[in-house]
């Protein structure tokens, strides 16, 4: 299992911080889920900078990130991921309490693979997470380590 991608979640509200936890363990996910705060805490930890300098993980196998964030938004965090060549092809999910057009229109721009409005009420949105969760890290099939700079022609 050591093996297994961490899942990144970027988040600054502590309930639901709470709640995203607590639906992904229910799924009895193995994967170890690491928490940003804000969105320059994320871009860190993607770019293995600052306190994330050493981190010998792998990079996340999803990025679930909200919109409205301290320090630099989610969409900028979004933009500098699909920017790099070595993370574009890193799946996000921008999670988010907006439902402005723009926003969705911006984060698709941008290469999001999914925009998912949070469910307001509590078992809507844990049922969404354990979805999220269950597809990203279980049933989908990310491209092979390697293959997503090949066939771009980068090396």
């Amino acid at each position: 299992m050591a093996d297994l991608k961490p899942i990144l979640l970027v988040e600054d509200s502590p309930k639901d911080i709470e709640l995203t936890l607590a639906a992904l363990e229910q799924c009895q996910l193995a994967n170890a889920v690491v928490i940003a705060r804000d969105g320059a805490e994320a871009l860190d930890y993607m770019f293995s900078r600052g306190a994330y300098e050493a981190r010998n993980t792998a990079d996340p196998v999803v990025v679930l990130l909200d919109l409205k964030l301290p320090k630099v938004d989610g969409l900028e965090v979004l933009e500098q991921i699909k920017g790099d060549p070595e993370l574009r092809h890193t799946p996000v999910v921008m999670l988010t309490s907006s439902r402005e057009e723009r926003d969705l229109v911006r984060s698709y721009s941008l290469g999001v693979n999914a925009f998912v409005v949070k469910p307001v009420g509590f078992d809507q949105f844990f049922q969404a997470i354990r979805d999220l969760g269950m597809f990203w890290a279980v049933l989908n099939e990310p491209p092979p380590i390697g293959a997503t700079t090949e066939a771009s022609g980068e090396s």
